[in-house]
């Protein structure tokens, strides 16, 4: 083999090799812990013009013990959240880790404590995730509301605003509780304006047409996005098609966070941790 050539071949493999030695430093310990404000507007065809400009603090998959995540970014969480001043927060499951060799349980009145102090005008309300119900959903739900944050396990919330109401309907987790979709909405008076909360989007094809959003999670963006390959892995039956970001099927809407913690490989690559601040329009 030349010189040159071999020079070329070297110089390449060298180049290659720090790339990939790069990509996993970021992967696996710069930008899982970061946090960034992902700010969007869903125009919605009958959403009440009363309620247009609605804006939504949207947290999902915490999952504290996880890597990063600890008490000091709770309070970053909480702090990144409250300067938005969102009108309603909702945190869409999933607050538990699992002991693990890249995480440890922590247990939820340490979670709840951290995110008390999320304030908006229209208070602050949660689900539950599956992750939270292999753990203990009962007891972390007593924990989260011990701390003023309102737990909807196939329940209902009235939410006045500008002399008007709208209803949040908090679904019970897809992959651990008895589903009952339908009865839930149901509880909420006909001709409502319904915005559904949900862990897992699978749900979504699930919704009565009442239902004009569903605001959802589980799905951590699929963690890894690889450039013109996209993400191998999506925990969801329906592949790809509810990884992140707004949705739109069958006279519906659905918006997906990417959440915030991780699960199963504690990486994160071109998919950072969110907070995102919805506003919906009419």
């Amino acid at each position: 083999m030349r010189p040159f050539r071999k020079k070329r071949i070297l110089i390449a493999l060298g180049i290659t090799l720090t790339l990939i030695v790069g990509c996993l430093i970021w992967g696996f310990f710069i930008e899982p812990n970061r946090l960034v404000l992902h700010e969007q507007t869903i125009q919605i065809e009958n959403w009440p013009q009363e309620f247009s400009g609605l804006r939504i603090a949207v947290i999902g998959d915490i999952h504290t013990g996880g890597p990063f995540i600890d008490e000091r970014k709770l309070k970053r969480i909480v702090e990144l959240t409250n300067q938005q001043n969102p009108d309603l927060i909702v945190l869409l499951g999933d607050y538990m880790s699992s002991n693990s060799w890249h995480g440890h349980r922590v247990e939820p009145e340490v979670t709840a404590a951290g995110l008390k102090d999320l304030r908006a005008s229209l208070g602050v309300y949660a689900v539950l995730g599956n992750h939270d119900w292999w753990y203990n959903g009962e007891k972390v739900r007593r924990a989260f509301e011990q701390n003023g944050i309102r737990v909807l396990e196939d329940e209902v919330a009235e939410i006045k605003w500008k002399n008007k109401s709208f209803w949040l309907a908090g679904l019970a987790d897809l992959m651990t509780r008895p589903q009952h979709v339908s009865e839930t909405i149901a509880q909420a008076p006909n001709g409502s304006t319904i915005i559904a909360l949900a862990h897992n989007p699978d749900i979504f094809p699930r919704l009565p047409q009442t239902v004009s959003l569903l605001l959802a999670a589980h799905t951590h963006g699929g963690q890894v996005n690889i450039p013109l390959i996209g993400t191998p892995i999506v925990p969801s039956r329906f592949g790809r098609k509810y990884t992140a970001g707004h949705v739109f099927e069958n006279g519906h809407h659905m918006f997906v966070t990417t959440g915030i913690g991780t699960s199963i490989l504690p990486v994160r690559f071109r998919v950072p941790p969110e907070i995102v601040i919805l506003t919906i329009k009419s």
